[in-house]
């Protein structure tokens, strides 16, 4: 017998049918014997829904009502399985998230999970009933409602199954696996078995829409493996697990892209101590994440300042660069948003030269150029010209071997 957490996505129990058919998923695995938590997100289009109607009511809506609204969706969904279970001859019971409770701090849309006591559920495990937990939300220390933000239900299904000691978290969604690359874009891409933590984490971090960031962050930190797998179907899909020496033998195991890119280019930055605090400090202020930064010194003590920010947050991002260029004498600001970022990802990049030089030189033979360039341990990132990611992307998936098997 193992205890198993399982969480379904938005597409998985996006109408009744389709909450049903988990229902039946859920008590043939529990008549195998295992006992199973079930985390379910809202319905697929209902948190956009919801903020839609949020929005009639407010041009920015106030925080923590927002979160008291968008909570809803869950709560159907929880609901509306339970009941199913029930139709079906098991017992079930939902829990909110103020009801388990999934303790969070108070930081409305982008709450952080500090604790999950477990004994209701336990209690429900131990009498037979099949826990169903509203995933996104939790509940903060004043008692308000929170939300994870956007994939938020596969942190709180790991977090609840690191706090349940549970054997295995399995994230059912509507693909059946990790792939070395999109496989609309390449059809070639083939599903990985077993992929380490920290290459889940940067394909998260790069633009592979499987699993939420801080969902990966959690695991690796407990060692808690994960089993993404579809909903759809009951074949094996793709273990996030502690990396191995097998792993290691993989120069590089996936090629992403992001199109959420925009690069920003301050021209004629005075260079001097203090410059680029000035620079990045209001842009932090904001709240918007900066990626690549590439600086280029010029003749007489001027630099120019590249770096890249969310595609979405570009406008905000300009106007505040914009202020700042201006009070620290630089000459312009110059913006991009037809760019986009393409990578490889590889625990075998630790061991082996030449990985970077070899993806410059196949982009290089297909004519896609290099705007800038970020590495780490694991991983090597391009900007291009968003036009060539397609090209680019099975460029390097065949460059690497990875449509092989």
């Amino acid at each position: 017998m193992a205890l198993v957490v399982q969480k379904y996505g938005g597409t998985s129990v996006a109408n009744c049918n389709r909450i049903k058919r988990v229902a039946e998923r859920v008590i043939a695995r529990k008549e195998e014997g295992d006992d199973v938590v079930v985390v379910l997100s809202a319905m697929a289009g209902q948190t956009n829904y919801l903020i839609d109607l949020a929005l009639e009511m407010q041009a920015h809506p106030d925080p923590r009502e927002l979160d008291v609204l968008l909570s809803t969706g869950e709560q159907v969904t929880i609901a509306l399985f339970s009941m199913a279970v029930k139709e079906m001859g098991q017992d079930a019971r939902s829990f909110l998230g103020y009801q388990v409770p999934v303790e969070t701090d108070s930081a409305h849309s982008k709450a952080r999970i500090q604790n999950i006591p477990t004994s209701k559920l336990q209690e429900a495990i131990s009498k037979g009933i099949i826990p169903v937990v509203a995933g996104f939300q939790g509940v903060s220390s004043t008692g308000d409602i929170t939300t994870l933000g956007r994939g938020g239900s596969d942190t709180t299904a790991v977090a609840v199954a690191v706090s349940l000691d549970a054997d295995v978290c399995e994230i059912y969604t509507d693909v059946d696996g990790v792939y070395t690359t999109d496989p609309n874009i390449c059809p070639s891409a083939r599903k990985i078995e077993r992929i380490s933590y920290e290459e889940m984490l940067e394909m998260a971090s790069l633009g592979a829409k499987v699993l939420e960031i801080r969902s990966v962050e959690f695991a690796m930190r407990y060692g808690m493996p994960i089993h993404v797998r579809s909903s759809f179907t009951g074949t094996p899909g793709t273990m996030v697990v502690k990396e191995d020496e097998l792993m290691e033998d993989v120069l590089v195991s996936s090629v992403t892209y992001s199109r959420d890119e925009a690069r920003i280019t301050i021209k004629k930055v005075p260079d001097r101590p203090g410059i680029a605090a000035m620079i990045f400090n209001p842009i932090s202020d904001a709240n918007i994440i900066v990626d690549m930064i590439i600086q280029n010194t010029r003749a007489g003590d001027l630099t120019d300042m590249t770096f890249t920010v969310p595609k979405g947050d570009f406008d905000q991002a300009m106007s505040i660069v914009e202020k700042t260029a201006e009070k620290i004498g630089a000459e312009s600001v110059a913006g991009d948003k037809n760019i986009a970022k393409v990578s490889i990802i590889g625990v075998g990049m630790r061991n082996h030269a030449g990985i970077a030089s070899r993806m410059f030189d196949i982009l290089a033979r297909h004519n896609v150029n290099i705007l800038m360039i970020s590495t780490s341990e694991i991983k090597v990132s391009c900007i291009i010209d968003e036009k060539y990611t397609e090209l680019a992307v099975r460029a390097l998936h065949e460059g690497f071997g990875l449509d092989k098997k």
